[in-house]
């Protein structure tokens, strides 16, 4: 399928370095006037899941995941479930483990492969008997899972008929350690405080199951990941962790039409994260890789109320799978 190397995105003029593009939409973009309504999903391990709901009546469901640290509220979440509405789609944006501003109740946290709770998530939506179409669509952490969600097998993917991923880790290794450079120390201590902020907290709740945290020796992915993602969530180590849920691995299994927006600039991502010679040769994957971007980024348009370019790119996308919201 399709391997583009120069997507059509072009930055805003003056705007288009990397780091600007990466942080501008999360400094200074907002998505108001949106009619969420949120649903507690219970588990059947005891634990639960908030999702928020952004419904018309549509036969066709988009299903969000958000990056790391983020939540269902975020402008990138919320301009994503904006612009399907606007397409003639319900959309529906899941919290991951304790991030809808409540902790969640288990030891376990979540991780960039727990794609069993995406896979909850989308059987609770199947079950309502109203969509005939379902998509997932994940960023960063999310896209990473949405990926392995579709490629591995998983029973809930059957009900699902098109992926898109953007900016997505698909080296989880390669990733963590292009965010040990010095280059990216101030997205990293952003990331260190919020995880460790919460690892602190379940820690009061169990004491005798989470490690102590450090903030002195605790700065990277490789740390976080092997004194609390690995064990916590039962891998032998962060290797372990990365190789299993690395998106990467299960890329040429993805039976579903699915497209991967990363930018060539993104400061998050080494390049084990562009799949080029997976897309070659599959006949559903589509890999575009604008040369600007940044991470989650993609601004072409300063006004709040305009739909990014990935916002427009994707729901062409699924114009092209599924036709337009009328026909």
């Amino acid at each position: 399928m399709p391997l583009i190397e120069d997507a059509n995105f072009r930055p805003v003029p003056l705007l288009g370095n990397a780091h600007f593009q990466t942080t501008l939409p999360s400094l200074f973009r907002w998505v108001r006037g949106l009619e969420w309504r949120r649903q507690r999903l219970e588990l059947l391990d005891g634990d639960f899941l908030d999702l928020d709901w952004l419904t018309s009546g549509a036969s066709r469901l988009l299903v969000i995941s958000h990056g790391l640290e983020g939540d269902s509220r975020r402008p990138y979440v919320a301009g994503m479930a904006r612009a399907a509405c606007r397409a003639g789609w319900d959309a529906v944006a899941w919290n991951f483990r304790g991030c809808s501003g409540e902790l969640n109740r288990l030891p376990r946290f979540y991780h960039s492969g727990a794609s069993e709770d995406l896979g909850t998530v989308v059987l609770e939506a199947a079950k309502r008997g109203i969509y005939r179409t379902i998509v997932t669509l994940g960023f960063s952490l999310g896209g990473n899972m949405t990926l392995k969600f579709l490629g591995e097998g998983h029973p809930a993917a059957e009900k699902v008929d098109a992926g898109v991923a953007i900016s997505v880790p698909c080296d989880l290794k390669g990733s963590s350690e292009i965010m040990e450079q010095s280059s990216r120390a101030l997205y990293m201590r952003r990331f260190q405080k919020d995880i460790l902020r919460k690892w602190d907290q379940k820690r009061r709740l169990f004491p005798d199951l989470i490690p102590k945290s450090d903030y002195k020796k605790q700065r990277t992915f490789r740390d976080l990941d092997r004194v609390f993602t690995a064990p916590i969530h039962g891998f032998e180590t962060e290797e372990h962790y990365w190789a299993m849920c690395s998106a990467n691995r299960f890329l040429a299994n993805i039976p579903k039409p699915t497209l991967i927006l990363n930018a060539l600039d993104d400061p998050f991502l080494s390049p084990s994260c562009f799949p080029r010679a997976i897309a070659r040769l599959s006949d559903r994957l589509h890999l575009e890789i604008p040369r600007r971007g940044g991470h989650v980024g993609f601004v072409d348009q300063l006004r709040p109320s305009a739909d990014l370019w990935t916002e427009r790119r994707t729901m062409t996308f699924l114009k092209g799978l599924f036709g337009a919201k009328n026909s």
